[in-house]
């Protein structure tokens, strides 16, 4: 046991060290939390803008509606107060899906620049998979319905009419309700190297036919080519069984 004498010098020595530990404390919780509130979270009228920014930027024909879902900043960063906060649209960035919106300050005592994360939900009507589908099935008619969704959840495109999708095979599994795009589905080979296909050039008000030999497998989605009687070579689009489509 310490005696009274040891234990002296440790009560006169254990309050500084306790203060300089708070004074530690204290100086690390200041370089990890926010300067001020208005660091952590953005003010109501700034949100606002932001979203009002956004939808005006992301109007999108034939969509039912948009709806832009404002993130926050990084709770890292200690931005220096500011009396007016000007939110605009990054260069080369599109507003679909996961996006950004720039936030930059034009009245304060520090000039800063910063990224505010944003979702933009653009919904419309597409055919769905009410009950989800495995892998490699045969879409049928009956697997289909139509409903409203983000049509910007993923980049591809959404089908609407079931004359592109009833008979084809899903690349991939779909969740129940999830909309049916053009990633899902497997691309079909119209035609192969070598074999003799059909050659129309479509222009407005009229359309050309000829014959040719395709010198690359016809894969939908992706270009092909085709040397005609002539010797021409040409590029088009796959279009059907042995037909190649050229657009003038």
């Amino acid at each position: 046991m310490l005696s009274i004498a040891l234990l002296a010098p440790l009560a006169r020595v254990a309050p500084r060290r306790l203060a300089w530990g708070f004074l530690v404390v204290c100086g690390l919780l200041a370089a990890v939390l926010p300067a001020n509130a208005e660091d952590a979270a953005l003010g109501a009228g700034l949100v606002d803008q932001v979203r009002s920014l956004a939808l005006d930027k992301a109007a999108t024909p034939g969509a039912a509606r948009v709806e832009v879902v404002v993130g926050q900043l990084d709770p890292r960063l200690h931005l220096a107060p500011c009396e007016r906060i000007e939110p605009y649209l990054p260069p080369n960035v599109r507003l679909w899906g996961k996006s950004r919106i720039g936030l930059r300050c034009k009245e304060g005592r520090t000039a800063w620049n910063v990224y505010l994360p944003i979702v933009v939900k653009v919904w419309g009507r597409a055919l769905v998979v009410p009950a989800g589908a495995a892998a490699g099935s045969v879409i049928a008619e009956a697997d289909l319905a139509e409903a409203e969704v983000d049509l910007a959840e993923e980049f591809t495109p959404v089908f609407l009419d079931p004359k592109l999708v009833v008979g084809r095979t899903l690349a991939q599994a779909l969740r129940p309700g999830q909309a049916v795009r053009q990633a899902h589905i497997k691309s079909r080979q119209w035609f192969a190297a070598g074999e003799t296909v059909k050659v129309v050039a479509v222009g407005e008000g009229f359309a050309l036919e000829g014959v040719g030999q395709a010198l690359t497998n016809g894969i939908e989605g992706q270009p092909a080519k085709v040397r005609t009687e002539n010797g021409r070579v040409v590029t088009g689009v796959p279009a059907g069984e042995r037909r190649l489509e050229l657009t003038l």
